[in-house]
């Protein structure tokens, strides 16, 4: 998804890091969220916040007590995908960091992953160790992983956060709390505004490392995230989008060897899917999700052949990122999750 900048004229080419943060409704998580960048070790950076058409006032609240920060305001939600790429057609530093408006970074966020890529020339972008808010702990996400059967892993997730102590290359970043070289960026494009919200992180990953460009994990760069306060967890709006978005990132992304190696499992992941969300009184926007992605097989096979025609990595590369897929498991976590909540 190559860059569609109109005007790439810049912003501040003197500062090293643009952080990109999108905001919609969240007035009352900005403060520990703005908070926390103006306490950063690493000061060379500027802060962009894209306003998805807030109703809540949180654009005055931004303008009276962050006046620092550039603020890109729209008449509109165009979603979480889209709006980031707002920013980014603006930003002229060598790397761009995303935070969501429900975290609040450590003190070294931007000291950690800045210093990892500037000494780790291979690696396209860095991904950080985001733990619960209100449990610290304990993992949300440490980085993204993908399966073998084509879907999303929240890797880490529910692990305890010193178990995942140790820097090392991983499948992908999550774009709730992580940096990317603009160098890469200018060349696989960022995120696909198709997706609206939900994968698009998935999908730039897989882009990026289709391309040859690993994605580091650095734990040191700790991000506390408040969990779902901005999508609820098996809502219509994030299993119609989640489960939309699976299959663009699967077909448009995965290798013809490894997609006739994976379709039998992503197959059965998807029945497994439909029986779940069944069972919870959610098939319509599930069914919804899948109808919406078989609609747009003309985009994804247009898209499929350009990603491919992009790819610098061996099939076997790919294969050893990606995480077996484990149904019992997957279906326990979430059923604890449902008890838990």
């Amino acid at each position: 998804m190559k860059s569609n900048c109109i005007d790439n004229t810049g912003y501040n080419v003197q500062d090293l890091v643009t952080v990109i943060i999108v905001n919609w409704n969240g007035k009352k998580l900005l403060p520990d969220c703005l908070g926390s960048l103006r306490k950063q070790e690493f000061q060379n950076f500027s802060t962009i916040l894209v306003d998805n058409g807030s109703s809540d006032g949180s654009l005055d609240l931004v303008s009276e007590f962050y006046p620092e920060i550039r603020i890109i305001s729209l008449s509109e939600n165009i979603g979480f995908a889209a709006a980031n790429n707002v920013a980014f057609c603006q930003a002229e530093t060598r790397y761009i960091a995303l935070l969501n408006n429900d975290a609040m970074a450590h003190p070294q966020w931007l000291k950690q992953l800045t210093e990892s890529l500037e000494n780790d020339h291979g690696a396209g972008f860095a991904a950080a160790r985001i733990v619960y808010y209100d449990n610290p702990e304990i993992i949300d996400r440490a980085g993204d992983g993908y399966s073998t059967a084509g879907a999303g892993v929240l890797r880490g997730r529910g692990s305890k956060a010193k178990d995942y102590a140790q820097t090392q290359y991983i499948f992908g970043a999550c774009a709730a709390a992580a940096m990317y070289r603009k160098a890469m960026l200018d060349h696989v494009g960022f995120f696909d505004p198709e997706f609206f919200l939900i994968y698009e992180d998935v999908d730039l990953s897989f882009r990026a490392q289709l391309s040859g460009y690993p994605c580091l994990y650095v734990p040191a760069a700790k991000v506390f995230h408040k969990v779902s306060s901005s999508i609820i967890r098996d809502s219509p709006v994030s299993i119609y989008y989640g489960h939309r978005n699976l299959e663009w990132v699967y077909f448009q992304n995965m290798p013809p060897g490894l997609l006739l190696r994976s379709l039998w499992a992503h197959a059965l992941y998807d029945l497994a899917a439909f029986f779940y969300f069944a069972g919870k009184g959610m098939a319509k926007p599930f069914l919804r999700a899948k109808w919406h992605a078989i609609r747009s097989f003309k985009r994804v096979v247009k898209n499929r052949r350009r990603i491919q025609s992009e790819k610098r990595v061996v099939n076997a590369y790919l294969w050893r990122l990606m995480v077996r897929e484990r149904f019992l498991p997957r279906l326990a976590m979430r059923m604890k999750k449902n008890e838990d909540s």
